[in-house]
């Protein structure tokens, strides 16, 4: 079980709270609740009440919104040190999209009084939350501007670049980079079906950049993944 201790250099390493000093981390430390889910669990869904933002202490979340025509489209993937769920919070409404486990995933939960008695105190913080959820806005439009233009396989093969660069940010090696995620799974970043990807995937395996299994895909040379990005 993670300390407050441990939760306050958790904070100190973000970019929201990490200028505030070790007393008021420990603060807001004290008051977070640990919390874990496993891979494909629902954390939120879309329409949900919501009074509790979430700091990944490790794993990874994705947020999905669903599609005017029944897609489910994937806004980010947030890895540790992220914050999400803020949104419903400040506005006091529901939630404005899905966040699922893709990985085992522990984060702590900090609830919307405790926040917000922080940004009264200390009113930068409201800025950099707004300059976080503006990057994240920034990220999600060309992302929806890339998959309006780009093929099946180039969305894929950026979905599975992206991927690549995520996990070796957390140490992976250069090549034979392990992905634990299903071909569903990466069709849904994608923003595509999973028959589509799944043919795509296939074309990868048998040119050799990668190598399917079950729930897991190795990238054996992230660098071929850009031909296919148009």
């Amino acid at each position: 079980m993670p300390t407050a201790a441990d939760t306050a250099r958790l904070l100190a390493a973000t970019e929201v709270f990490g200028d505030l000093e070790e007393p008021e981390l420990l603060a807001v430390a004290q008051v977070a609740v640990p919390r874990r889910w496993d891979r494909g669990e629902i954390i939120f869904r879309e329409g949900d009440p919501g009074d509790t933002c979430y700091l990944v202490r490790s794993g990874a979340v994705i947020l999905t919104r669903e599609h005017q025509d029944g897609r489910m489209v994937a806004l980010a993937e947030l890895r540790a040190g992220s914050l999400f769920g803020e949104l419903a919070m400040f506005r006091g409404e529901t939630r404005s999209a899905t966040a699922e486990a893709i990985e085992p995933t522990s984060a702590v939960a900090l609830l919307a009084g405790d926040v917000q008695r922080l940004v009264r105190r200390h009113p930068d913080i409201a800025l950099k939350l707004l300059a976080t959820l503006a990057e994240r806005v920034s990220r999600t439009n060309e992302r929806l501007l890339q998959q309006s233009f780009q093929t099946v396989a180039g969305r894929v093969a950026s979905a599975l670049l992206a991927q690549t660069i995520a996990r070796q940010a957390e140490g992976a090696p250069q090549s034979d980079v392990l992905i634990r995620a299903t071909q569903a799974e990466i069709a849904h970043l994608a923003g595509t079906s999973r028959e589509s990807a799944s043919r795509f995937l296939a074309t990868l395996e048998r040119a050799g950049v990668v190598t399917l299994g079950r729930g897991k895909v190795t990238v054996h040379e992230p660098g071929r993944l850009r031909n296919y990005i148009h």
